[in-house]
């Protein structure tokens, strides 16, 4: 049984390779590559001046919907960006352009702490799939623009060649996760207020 999991798993990570590298071909091509660029909207400094920026419209505008979306849309961005340094420092893999550009791909745990050797998870699809879906809940009315636009940044990932589909995957199942997390959290915190408020022991 456990020879057919380990022979299973390596068809998969196999099957990963083969997709990834197909989809990365034309990596080197301008088009791609002005999508690359454009992708680095769904970056750690870009969604914090967003996040940041919100939270602070909000306050500044005494609209306490757009300071909500704005604070919990900064932290599902934090948490996330948390949950994937963690794993990337865990685990390492090296990325697709690595291995098109110079033969080389290896994993395992605790390697060179190096974005080349980083693959796994995608920081770009944790970050940006984190704070569209916090975005999405705060303005049910921008949730297919704000969807679409992430799904556009982990697309990218892959066809840059910065990442295989396995990485943007997991990338993407900590964004919503760290969404829900958050949210939860504010839900319990929204309890407790409400029953101090009316004077009900919590």
């Amino acid at each position: 049984m456990a020879d057919g999991s380990v022979g299973m798993g390596r068809r998969l990570e196999a099957a990963d390779i083969r997709l990834g590298v197909s989809l990365a071909r034309a990596k080197d091509t301008r088009r791609v590559r002005a999508l690359a660029a454009a992708s680095e909207a769904g970056g750690w400094k870009w969604l914090l001046a967003l996040s940041s920026g919100t939270l602070a419209l909000g306050v500044l505008r005494r609209d306490p919907r757009l300071a909500e979306a704005g604070r919990h849309m900064l932290l599902a961005g934090i948490l996330a960006a948390a949950t994937k340094t963690t794993v990337k420092r865990v685990v390492h893999r090296t990325r697709p352009n690595v291995l098109m550009d110079e033969g080389l791909y290896e994993k395992g745990w605790f390697g060179p702490n190096v974005g080349p050797w980083q693959s796994f998870p995608s920081g770009h699809s944790a970050l940006s799939v984190a704070v569209a879906t916090a975005a999405g809940r705060a303005y049910p009315e921008i949730r297919g623009v704000a969807t679409a636009a992430a799904l556009g940044v982990v697309a990218v990932q892959v066809l840059r060649g910065a990442h295989f589909p396995v990485d943007v995957a997991a990338g993407a199942l900590i964004g919503l996760s760290a969404e829900a997390v958050d949210h939860r959290i504010a839900l319990g915190r929204d309890g407790v207020a409400g029953l101090a408020v009316r004077g009900i022991p919590g």
